[in-house]
């Protein structure tokens, strides 16, 4: 692959003018010196002959791309005529190029401050904020109350597309160093050929692991991976973030952020997302809990243990001196205590988890106050004193640290589907004779669930012999009961649909969680939820027992992934806008606060694209100051698994939670409100009468894509399907858009905006209403924005050859053409509204990032279709080289689109 990596990166044109040639030939300069490593790596394993069979091969998807059908048959003829032998090289061969690309994407990304895909000169920066805030009529001095008050929770989830192994990881994050290495070592020659010499070792280590896991991922696995992720990134990444917000502030307002105030701070599902995933028990949530208490502690171990060898003064205030005794060195004393308490809390958290006794439970840190008092007194020691400059170092460092990760890394979240409370009460009070709680209408239920939260008395039996389910379920509340509320963050309850189901886990957490209430979030994820999450809302606040419980604070989780898959994307989008819309009115109405908590995930069907473009696109209102969202698998390494990335990253939500609550979007016009109405109507119904009414539809899904093998891929530790049995509704999201995302055809994320938007441009009034809301109204334009950078991944080519190598029924190959001619369709239209010849006309970059990886992705794609065709063949049962074969086709597609799921 060596002369693969020369042609192919020299072959990508020059951008246009005014944009980052410079940059971009650093981001090519590395593509070639990753390429030709793996060349010369797989030469040595294969020979010469091998890697000259994967430059033709290539070459031909080169071909195939400039001469259409003729060029590209020549490629499929090709990989036909491969030996068996070679089929699974092959695909490891293109798998990691893709992989090193990315590798030098990110890096680029990383080292220019390129984290996300705008249009030349509108990357969001903090500085330029302040000045923009500030000329609005916001002093200095409210911006620093602004960031204090600030809460951003960037929680981390396992719902992974992310197919690449925590092991690789490890070693691309180590090619990656070695990269900035190369780049530092300039003109010394010596330093520069030892770097080489590693990375060579590096990309060797990769092409001789095993990219595909042998086992699922326990979810204990998960969490070990999210915890690896603050331990080799956001550990440094915090502190340089809260450095750079600092010297703005004092820059523009005198004074830094207060030691005590963490805009940003991350929480987890990993280990507490039991939704549908039978292997999230009250055991594992525990475990990993203790887990990140042994992280964390290892963690401010190494940070105490350099304090300890720095803070060698003498001088110290009185207070300081009392507190560290007779000591020659008080601060050397105070950490030195502090060292100790530590390790006993790592100490005790170890015996926790080997199920070993302890003796010194009196000693163990239980909160970040514990953690945190001892630093304080030695920082306003310091202050007092003059060396504000020592201060000011490490030890202010180690202060931001304790006040965004605490002492477990993450608050973990518990989720869990609300017919599992519905079924504890049904179980409980048919064993206490107090009724059938399965029949009861909702006042009922909500007469009885008050009554019982404004008791005394205990509802729950202490030796209660109830049925397993139920007793998981009630295990989970006493985790939440054994725990300080700081180690937790809140409770979401899936598939809520009426105030009884939030008043049953506030009542459950009464029982079994004694004196630990957290935030209760109820999730509206379908079309139907989503249009009566006001309502459900409204009559919760209604009840004063409840108002009391969450002392006027609540917490709404919006779900994008199934309420894309259920309504799809242009209905979904416009009833989470309006829905958001609804909630901010209620709860100021109410004079409640509200926090939002957005379910997105990493590709446009599921709510993906630029954070800063998805924030400022929400309701006016709706980001006040405070914002929850998810971040998962793959778009955890992409925007957190570095240093610089991460902290650029934490800059652009920063910057948009600020904009957003300082300099709010425009409020919808009333005709804008009116033409969503109609182009959300219309393609929902296109979307409905395709994928819910056509009976063709789900055979078609179930043959053209590798939804069945996918199974088989040992993503994470949920299970693929919600249910064993039916059709595409019992689907989880991830899976739903992963299956459509290797076939290139991405239908989830556009079926039905065609007919939509082409019945309005037919008239001069639509087209020029449509482009009045793509230039004025920030939702409606990152709609418009994403659905163009999707469809530029999209490949009607590709798409119709996964159907003419799988499919040979007539009413399946018509229903292919049908939507092919749809995405189109589409295309054309979406160039017109946006008075464009082609597909990314304005982001350059992006485009010739797809640009450079398709000659890379189209043989897998082409082997893809040929395996799954040779395994429905042998009735799923190929032999285990070519089933490898498989899974990597698809982790390697993966790699190339980057945001599948």
């Amino acid at each position: 692959m060596s002369q693969a990596s020369n042609t192919s990166v020299s072959d990508v044109p020059p951008l246009e003018a005014g944009s980052d040639n410079v940059l971009h030939e650093s981001l090519r300069d590395n593509v070639r010196i990753l390429g030709d490593n793996l060349g010369r790596t797989i030469a040595s394993d294969l020979g010469e002959d091998f890697v000259d069979r994967i430059e033709t091969i290539r070459a031909l998807a080169k071909r195939g791309r400039q001469e259409g059908h003729e060029g590209r048959a020549a490629l499929i003829d090709y990989l036909r005529r491969l030996p068996e032998g070679e089929l699974l090289p092959v695909t490891r061969a293109f798998n990691q190029f893709l992989n090193l690309a990315n590798i030098a994407e990110q890096h680029y990304r990383s080292r220019f401050r390129r984290v996300e895909d705008y249009r030349p000169g509108s990357q969001p920066r903090l500085d330029d904020l302040f000045r923009r805030v500030q000329e609005a009529g916001h002093d200095a001095r409210s911006l620093v109350e602004r960031f204090a008050d600030m809460r951003i929770d960037l929680v981390l989830t396992a719902h992974p597309t992310e197919v690449v192994r925590r092991t690789l990881i490890q070693k691309y994050d180590a090619i990656d160093h070695c990269l900035g290495e190369l780049e530092a070592a300039g003109d010394q020659q010596e330093r520069a050929e030892r770097v080489r010499g590693r990375l060579a070792e590096l990309v060797s280590q990769a092409w001789h692991t095993d990219e595909i896991r042998r086992e699922r991922p326990t979810p204990v696995d998960e969490a070990r991976w999210g915890f690896a992720v603050i331990e080799n990134s956001l550990w440094d990444a915090v502190p340089q973030f809260y450095r750079d917000l600092d010297n703005l502030l004092l820059g523009n307002a005198g004074e830094r952020l207060p030691l005590d105030a963490s805009p940003i701070r991350f929480a987890s599902w990993m280990g507490g997302d039991r939704d549908g995933n039978p292997n999230v028990t009250a055991e594992v949530t525990r475990e990993v809990l203790l887990l990140g208490r042994w992280m964390a502690a290892d963690l401010y171990l190494r940070d105490l243990e350099q304090l300890r060898h720095e803070l060698s003064m003498w001088r110290a205030t009185s207070v300081l001196r009392a507190e560290a005794g007779e000591a020659a060195e008080p601060y050397r004393e105070i950490i030195k205590r502090l060292i100790r308490r530590v390790e006993l809390t790592r100490d005790w958290a170890q015996a926790r988890l080997d199920g070993e006794p302890f003796s010194h439970h009196d000693e163990v840190i239980e909160t970040r106050e514990q953690l945190y008092a001892p630093l304080l007194s030695c920082y306003r020691s310091l202050c007092d004193c003059g060396l504000d400059a020592i201060a000011n170092g490490a030890l202010l460092d180690t202060l931001r640290r304790v006040a965004c990760f605490g002492v477990t890394l993450t608050r973990l979240d518990l989720r869990q589907e609300s017919s599992r409370h519905t079924a504890v009460f049904e179980e409980l009070l048919d064993y206490l004779n107090l009724g059938s709680y399965g029949e009861w209408d909702e006042q009922q239920r909500q007469r009885f669930l008050l009554e019982e939260l404004g008791s005394r008395r205990p509802l729950v039996p202490a030796h209660w012999e109830c049925s397993e389910e139920t007793r998981e379920t009630l295990e989970t509340f006493r985790v939440i009961g054994n725990e300080h509320a700081e180690s937790l963050g809140s409770y979401v309850i899936s598939m809520a649909g009426q105030p009884s189901d939030v008043l049953a886990v506030a009542l459950l957490m009464k029982e079994m969680g004694g004196d630990v209430r957290l935030p209760i979030s109820p999730l509206f994820e379908t079309l139907d939820d989503l249009d009566r999450a006001g309502d459900v809302v409204d009559r919760l606040l209604s009840l004063p027992e409840y108002r009391r419980w969450i002392q006027d604070r609540q917490e709404v989780m919006i779900g994008y992934s199934d309420s894309a898959k259920d309504a799809g994307q242009l209905a979904a989008a416009w009833a989470q806008y309006r829905a958001q819309e609804q909630l901010v009115e209620i709860c100021r109405e109410q004079g409640v606060a509200l926090t939002l908590f957005h379910g997105r995930g990493g590709t446009v069907g599921r709510g993906g694209g630029p954070a800063h473009a998805a924030i400022l696109s929400q309701p006016p209102g709706s980001v006040d100051n405070s914002l929850r969202v998810t971040e998962q698998g793959e778009m955890i390494r992409f925007k957190f698994g570095q240093s610089g990335i991460a902290v650029r990253s934490m800059e652009i939500y920063a910057c948009a939670v600020l904009e957003a609550t300082l300099l709010p979007p425009p409020q919808p016009k009333a005709h804008w409100r009116e033409e969503m109405d109609q182009l959300a109507s219309r393609a929902h119904g296109v979307y409905t009468s395709v994928v819910r009414e056509d009976p063709d539809f789900v055979p078609y899904f179930r043959a053209v894509t590798p939804e069945t093998a996918l199974s088989r891929l040992p993503l994470g530790s949920r299970p693929a399907k919600r249910r064993q049995e039916g059709g595409v509704e019992t689907l989880r999201a991830i899976p739903w858009i992963f299956a459509w995302t290797q076939t290139r055809l991405m239908l989830p994320a556009w079926l039905g905006s065609g007919e939509a938007f082409a019945r309005r441009i037919e008239s001069e009034e639509g087209m020029a209403r449509l482009r009045e809301m793509m230039n004025e109204w920030p939702f409606f334009g990152t709609y418009l924005d994403m659905l163009e950078m999707l469809l530029a991944k999209s490949d009607l080519d590709i798409a119709a050859y996964y159907e003419h190598r799988l499919i040979d029924e007539p009413p399946l190959m018509r229903l292919g053409e049908s939507l092919r001619e749809r995405l189109r369709n589409l295309i054309d239209v979406l160039l017109k509204i946006r008075d464009q010849e082609r597909l990314l006309e304005n982001t350059p970059l992006i485009r010739q990032a797809i640009e450079v990886r398709n000659p890379y992705i189209d043989p897998l794609h082409g082997l893809q279709a040929e395996l799954l065709q040779r395994n429905r063949d042998a009735d799923g049962a190929i032999s285990h080289e070519l089933s490898r074969a498989l899974m990597v086709t698809m982790a390697g597609i993966a790699a190339g689109l980057r945001n599948t799921g």
